[in-house]
């Protein structure tokens, strides 16, 4: 992203803020890339601050880099617990069962 945005994002895949980019609120993405400046909450799997970005604020990820130059003023948290457990029910869900193959035999 280039240029100014003040509100909330929300990207499926990645979201790259570009050394001219200046983006204030939340962020909620796959992966963000920050080599501008970000200010609020950041929600996402990966993080990457690169050599000429800048984050002030609050950042939810389990994977947060830093790249020399780069600059990080905040807090960081583990992604929340809630979405580790919707995502092992899905797992669960989708898991196979089980069947007695004799149970559903008919005999000749």
């Amino acid at each position: 992203m280039d240029g100014a945005v003040d509100g909330e994002i929300h990207a499926e895949h990645t979201l790259t803020i570009s050394e001219t980019g200046i983006i204030s609120g939340e962020i909620y993405a796959e992966r963000v890339l920050v080599n501008g400046k970000f200010e609020g909450t950041c929600h996402a799997e990966t993080i990457e601050i690169l050599s000429r970005g800048s984050v002030v604020g609050t950042i939810y990820s389990d994977n947060l880099s830093i790249q020399t130059g780069g600059r990080f003023t905040g807090a960081t948290h583990a992604m929340p617990e809630q979405q580790v457990v919707e995502l092992s029910d899905a797992k669960k869900m989708s898991e196979p069962k089980m069947v007695d193959s004799n149970a559903t035999r008919t005999s000749s």
